[in-house]
């Protein structure tokens, strides 16, 4: 029986982050954030930040502003603090500095909302033929699989998603989740304690550590 998306999405405490993908596709930027042309800022194709205007500090590039996120959280004091983090975190992922990849993840997005994981699928092989290394396409192909009850499959994109972005919250959950289905509790606990890790305060991750801690405690009765 295939999952409805929320069922996941909610899970893996992303329900927002999609929603936010979503919402931001039919915003304009802020006037403040458009160039010259009535674009807004975009990072290069190969990752690196775009040129900072003369006498300003260089913007960071994605991968130096997931660092900071990922030291931010790692300081954070409680959860609010955590929870107001996360959200920047998982929408720096879905920014790949391509128009285009950006543009097919919204409408992969849209098509797992929808519930056509066919569709999704599709596009999500694209998006990866297109740029291979960008850790978010392997991710969103990851959930569109595991939505459409290929467990194997989205492993195997989880691995790739890792691969690329090893801290990937969104691909640990995803694990754990997947863990769990299979009975493997003792597994899935590592994983969310590899979470826990990275985002010490993170309810979520808190939660599913705790209920699976509380499983294995009982059963050992």
């Amino acid at each position: 029986m295939r999952r409805p998306a929320h069922f996941l999405l909610g899970n893996l405490a992303i329900a927002a982050f999609l929603a936010s993908v979503s919402a931001r596709a039919d915003e304009p930027p802020a006037a403040s954030q458009l160039t010259p042309d009535g674009q807004g800022p975009q990072a290069k194709p190969d990752g690196s930040a775009p040129q900072s205007k003369k006498g300003e500090p260089p913007e960071k590039t994605p991968v130096e502003e997931r660092a900071d996120l990922y030291a931010r959280l790692a300081a954070a004091k409680d959860a609010d603090e955590t929870a107001g983090i996360i959200p920047r975190l998982l929408r720096s992922y879905s920014e790949s500095g391509s128009d285009t990849a950006d543009l097919l993840l919204r409408r992969a997005h849209q098509a797992i909302g929808v519930q056509n994981y066919s569709d999704a699928l599709k596009i999500l092989d694209a998006t990866i033929a297109l740029l291979p290394d960008w850790a978010e396409g392997w991710n969103a192909r990851a959930t569109a699989r595991y939505l459409d009850d290929d467990y194997k499959g989205s492993m195997a994109d989880i691995a790739q998603t890792l691969k690329r972005e090893p801290k990937h919250l969104g691909a640990l959950m995803g694990m754990g989740m997947i863990l769990e289905a299979r009975e493997k509790r003792e597994e899935a606990l590592k994983v969310y304690e590899r979470v826990l890790v990275i985002a010490p305060h993170w309810r979520n991750a808190q939660e599913a550590a705790d209920k699976l801690k509380a499983a294995l405690a009982g059963s050992e009765l």
